[in-house]
């Protein structure tokens, strides 16, 4: 059976992906080098940032400007969004100026933003209300792979606009995956980054132990890197910890809303998560402690405070 064509195709029929005008709103650490990927891949891109600075580069590589989001908006086919967290994805989706006041109707938009799951369900129904397309379609993994173009891409869509969406997906991620209807790739990241917050949360209270015990932390590095207690966390972080370096990921402050996600769902769903609730607690006392501004690896300082060790080369 020939799948139904989704309002993408119907507001551009006749149309290829390369033909259709692509927005991008989100300069940041992720959406940079999203942004510069599409247009290496010859991907026509109009572009807004709150600061014009960051859009220079993008500019200089053949980009267009644009004013404001309803600027953007009017002149964009599908326009993606990498924001730092729900409130700043509403108000520019929503706000004054805002996307809503210029999309014509059968505008596609994507967040790549990593946001709450039921307020993705919420931004999609006001969004179709209005005659715009949405997906979810967050990404995983740090700097370098976006700078690289092989992002892991978790979206949520119904199929006809997935399989629309998918040449456009290719220049920003290697491995794409259809997850099901809207909601389910900011569900799909949730989970990942919970499994991911509590390794680094458990890496944050045992390492320091190691070293109150009289281990040599480079040598306990070492073994958790190999070891059956290898883990993404241990193999990318231990060694920046080991040097003192806390600069290399996305902070702990905004990285706490995948705790409050979890919290959420949690309660509304009576599901029992245990293990995240105590990984939540790490997490706001290294914000209480006035961590929020370090990567993950960060989660160790509270408990080297505590133990009043750390986990350093010896010798640094």
């Amino acid at each position: 059976m020939v799948a139904p064509p989704s309002k993408f195709d119907r507001s551009l029929t006749g149309s290829s992906v390369v033909d259709k005008q692509v927005g991008f709103i989100g300069l940041g650490q992720m959406g940079k080098w999203m942004a510069l990927n599409l247009l290496k891949a010859g991907h026509e891109l109009t572009i807004y940032n709150r600061t014009e600075e960051k859009a220079r580069p993008h500019i200089g590589q053949g980009a267009r400007w644009a004013r404001t989001p309803a600027d953007l908006a009017a002149k964009s086919d599908v326009l993606f969004l990498s924001l730092l967290n729900t409130a700043v994805v509403e108000e520019i989706l929503f706000g004054p100026k805002g996307i809503v006041e210029g999309a014509r109707s059968g505008l596609v938009v994507v967040d790549l933003s990593t946001i709450a799951y039921m307020a993705t369900l919420d931004i999609s129904r006001r969004l179709d209300e209005r005659g715009i397309c949405f997906a979810d379609a967050p990404v995983s993994g740090m700097e370098a792979r976006a700078k690289a173009g092989t992002l892991t891409i978790m979206a949520g869509a119904d199929e006809a606009l997935f399989s629309d969406l998918e040449p456009l997906f290719a220049a920003i991620g290697n491995s794409v995956f259809h997850m099901g209807p809207v909601g389910s790739g900011q569900l799909t990241k949730l989970i990942n980054q919970l499994l991911f917050n509590t390794v680094m949360a458990s890496m944050a209270e045992i390492l320091p132990m190691a070293v109150k015990l009289g281990l040599d932390p480079a040598k306990v590095a070492q073994v958790a890197a190999t070891g059956t207690g290898r883990s993404y966390g241990v193999e990318f972080f231990a060694p920046l910890i080991l040097e003192g370096r806390f600069d290399q990921g996305y902070p702990i402050k905004d990285a706490y809303k995948d705790m409050i996600s979890a919290a959420e769902i949690s309660a509304q769903q009576k599901i029992p998560l245990p293990m995240v609730q105590t990984a939540t607690t790490t997490f706001q006392m290294a914000l209480a402690d006035g961590h929020g501004d370090l990567d993950k690896g960060g989660l160790i300082k509270v408990f080297e405070r505590i133990l009043k060790v750390q986990f350093r080369r010896r010798g640094s």
